[in-house]
């Protein structure tokens, strides 16, 4: 707990975000810290509540909330209430190898969870988290650690995402021999091109990467496992070989004239805008231009605060979905995941300038309509709604709207077709990797953990994946694991 009063003396105060406006002129975070004695009083908002439901995740009408790492919240809160940043740095690193990376795009399930948020806001925890591990690396307390005694066993990870790093990290630190193999110029997975610099500013990967190479991680970029190293060169050289490649085949558009010029995936859209910034290479450009996205998640959002950054004529996000209600319904009660309607970084943006949100609610693109010379001119959509459980059009709702660039955010249908071919890996109905049961076990020497496990999903799950993997593969190496 922090201070058991905190909560009633001290209101809930979050890092100020830089002005819309101001922002948007570069792709830099943009949510300065808050000063050491506000945050330590944030720090004494966590009360002795007695059950943290924080702390553990809990599934309630099919949405998790509370911390999948099962984080020590209330400890270290105290610690940091109390001036105690380096305990509070060791309880956090106990469970949570990574808190640099989800104390900035975690949505905070532990937040939703807190107790104050009952008939209050809840503490900062997140901010709390990025506040900890910041701290340390200002302080010089972030060094390698190199395991004194090492096992004569071998680990290939494939994907160096969340997860796979998070299994690097734990079967490294055990005493095997890790590489992990990434198929791009850069290691990180959906951290390194998959989430913008706004959110998550790449030097603050590079910085961890250099840690783990230190602690006597090896990585290989540049390799298409299967291809560059094939199937048999892996199983003789490694012992135990797992798959963390995330789940990257992206949901697609079967609408009329989709094969024209100007219609992008929202990943590739994303990964060219972020090498623009890192190596000036070429990029998707929205630049002048009427942009559509498909999709109202997080990566939709994202889409819209990049096109903003580029200089976009205009912007509008398209969801299938109604709007979420402002606020929370009486059937929606905490400690449940709060059903409500956020106005994302990415929203706030376009309405600071171009004075309108940018989402249109219950609707889908029906045709592309093109130019004499087949590129992108405009889109034609159309309302729908459910009608039991069927998605249904709305007779004479179809609007025109100007687009010569249409980015497609629907979200992610399982593992690549080119895995699954030269691994002969056996696939679910949701295209996730087979496992033995409730295992991260495929077979023999394969394990596979992340988003190709369970699905499209957060990062903080990958990272726990991760680590709950580690444990299976620590143990068919040695007989025997002692990994918390």
């Amino acid at each position: 707990m922090g201070k058991p009063t905190g909560f009633l003396e001290y209101e809930r105060q979050e890092n100020e975000a830089i002005q819309p406006l101001s922002r948007i002129t570069n792709f830099n975070e943009f949510h300065p810290f808050l000063d050491e004695e506000t945050r330590r009083k944030q720090g004494a908002r966590c009360m002795n509540c007695g059950v943290p439901f924080c702390q553990s995740a809990i599934k309630l009408k099919n949405m998790v909330t509370g911390c999948p790492l099962h984080n020590l919240i209330p400890e270290w809160n105290d610690e940091i209430y109390n001036g105690n940043d380096k305990r509070a740095l060791s309880r956090l690193l106990k469970t949570n190898p990574f808190p640099e990376f989800t104390g900035r795009v975690c949505p905070a399930l532990c937040e939703k969870a807190c107790l104050n948020g009952l008939d209050q806001e809840p503490v900062t925890i997140k901010e709390n988290e990025l506040y900890t591990i910041e701290t340390a690396y200002t302080n010089k307390w972030m060094t390698p650690y190199v395991p004194g005694v090492r096992s004569d066993k071998k680990v290939a990870i494939i994907g160096s995402g969340p997860a796979g790093l998070a299994l690097a990290h734990d079967l490294n630190r055990r005493g095997h021999s890790v590489t992990v193999f990434e198929k791009e110029d850069r290691i990180g997975g959906l951290l390194m091109y998959g989430i913008p610099n706004m959110k998550l500013e790449k030097k603050v990967i590079q910085r961890r990467l250099e840690i783990l190479t230190e602690e006597g991680i090896i990585f290989k970029t540049n390799v298409n496992v299967g291809k560059d190293i094939t199937k048999k060169e892996l199983e003789k050289e490694y012992d135990a070989i797992v798959f963390a490649t995330g789940s990257k085949k992206a949901r697609d558009l079967n609408v009329k004239n989709r094969d024209c010029t100007g219609i992008y995936f929202a990943v590739d859209y994303l990964t060219k805008a972020t090498k623009h910034l890192l190596d000036n290479t070429e990029e998707i450009s929205a630049k002048y231009k009427h942009v559509v996205i498909v999709g109202g998640g997080d990566t939709g959002n994202d889409c819209v605060g990049t096109s903003i950054r580029q200089g976009c004529a205009s912007v509008v996000q398209i969801e299938m979905m109604p709007k979420a209600p402002d606020e929370r319904l009486q059937s929606n009660p905490w400690p449940e995941w709060p059903k409500i309607c956020k106005t994302d970084y990415g929203q706030e943006e376009a309405i600071a300038v171009f004075k309108k949100d940018p989402r249109i609610y219950e609707t889908t693109v029906k045709e592309c309509i093109l130019d004499e010379k087949k590129n992108l001119k405009q889109i034609k959509t159309v309302k729908v709604h459910f009608n039991n459980g069927k998605l249904e059009e709305v007779k004479g709702s179809e609007q025109i709207l100007d687009c010569d660039l249409l980015l497609i955010a629907a979200g992610f249908i399982g593992v690549e077709d080119d895995l699954k071919k030269s691994f002969k890996l056996e696939t679910s109905q949701r295209n996730t990797i087979v496992t033995q049961p409730n295992s991260y076990q495929v077979k023999d020497k394969y394990f596979t953990a992340g988003d190709c496990h369970r699905g499209q999903s957060l990062v903080v799950w990958a990272i726990h994946e991760g680590k709950e993997c580690a444990k299976e593969v620590d143990t068919y190496l040695m007989g025997y694991t002692n990994m918390e």
